[in-house]
């Protein structure tokens, strides 16, 4: 399957796709086929999820599966990186008043 054709498989599937809160497009780049995921109607600055598909699932007989798991994985990502701040980030008051980094709590 020529890569154009393969862009307007994957487009077409993304067609089935409709979220209140995201937007689903594709594009060819460098002759891989890449799913982006936009956030809509966003008022705060937020990335273009990329997320490329590898050329053996869009020829696999069981594209719409695959291409349904790999959508579904990509959206915990995303949503995981849109974290502005995590306990992480910064030092943890313990329950004693006392700072710990985060890498040093429950010690």
């Amino acid at each position: 399957m020529s890569d154009s054709r393969k862009l307007a498989t994957v487009q077409e599937h993304l067609k089935l796709y409709e979220h209140p809160l995201l937007a689903f497009s594709a594009r060819e780049n460098d002759g891989v086929i890449e799913v982006l995921i936009d956030l809509k109607n966003s008022t705060v600055p937020v990335h273009t999820y990329v997320l490329p598909i590898h050329a053996r699932d869009l020829d696999n007989s069981q594209l719409t599966w695959h291409l349904q798991r790999q959508i579904y994985d990509g959206l915990h990502d995303y949503f995981i990186e849109m974290f502005i701040r995590t306990p992480q980030d910064r030092p943890v008051q313990s329950p004693t008043g006392a700072r710990e980094s985060p890498g040093n709590q429950g010690s």
